[in-house]
């Protein structure tokens, strides 16, 4: 008899404690979004010079390479952000001595400022350009503008609950949970290249034409709040 009314009391206990967990203040839950374009101010551009037959005389990597070093220090690039990334050759003849060999460099160049593409490639000669591309971009202050976000995506958060909760008479109250969501955007910027596709007006040489689009950051937050 005495285990039986051990049994009762601890259900007792254990039913009570479940109620005395159990959250009844009246919640309304939300979430905010924040949007913002940037450009980017740390751009990567990969350069790949060639040699290349003119008439029965070759024009060489060092030719070329001193002509691209010489454009990059005239727009104002650090010396520091021209770096090569490989050397290879580009026909079959593997004899470097051969004077059928023609080689080919590849080049990283680190930007502020796409502009200066163009101005880059004004001074390479066109016939020595294999080609050029946009391999990576970056923007320096993405991630304070990442903490902008949140902070404008729970501000939004908090005025959805507030007219909300005025469109049924009711109040909000302090905030019961805050959660980041894991959807934060980072859309890409789209970069079109064409090379020999626009013409210089002033040198006649071939530019690339470059569609440009900012990068976009959305941040999302997750807020409960409680009603008054």
């Amino acid at each position: 008899m005495k285990k039986i009314s051990l049994i009762a009391l601890l259900t007792l206990f254990v039913m009570y404690t479940q109620a005395q967990q159990v959250d009844l203040r009246r919640k309304i839950e939300v979430t905010g979004t924040a949007e913002l374009e940037v450009t980017p101010d740390i751009i990567y551009i990969s350069i790949s010079l060639k040699e290349y037959m003119d008439g029965k005389k070759k024009v060489g990597i060092e030719t070329l390479e001193r002509a691209l070093q010489t454009a990059v220090l005239k727009v104002g690039i650090p010396k520091e952000n021209f770096m090569v990334n490989d050397i290879a050759s580009y026909n079959f003849a593997w004899d470097r001595k051969s004077p059928d060999y023609l080689a080919s460099k590849q080049y990283r160049i680190k930007v502020s400022d796409l502009s200066k593409w163009n101005q880059l490639l004004a001074g390479v000669d066109a016939r020595g350009l294999k080609y050029s591309a946009i391999e990576s971009y970056d923007y320096s202050k993405l991630e304070a503008v990442k903490k902008e976000l949140k902070t404008q995506a729970l501000k939004a958060a908090r005025e959805k609950a507030v007219y909300l909760a005025e469109a049924v008479g009711e109040k909000v109250g302090m905030a019961l949970e805050i959660n980041e969501q894991s959807n934060e955007g980072y859309s890409q910027p789209m970069y079109r290249t064409q090379m020999a596709m626009k013409t210089d007006a002033a040198g006649g040489e071939a530019m690339p034409d470059i569609d440009f689009k900012k990068i976009k950051l959305t941040a999302q937050m997750r807020a409960v709040f409680e009603l008054k």
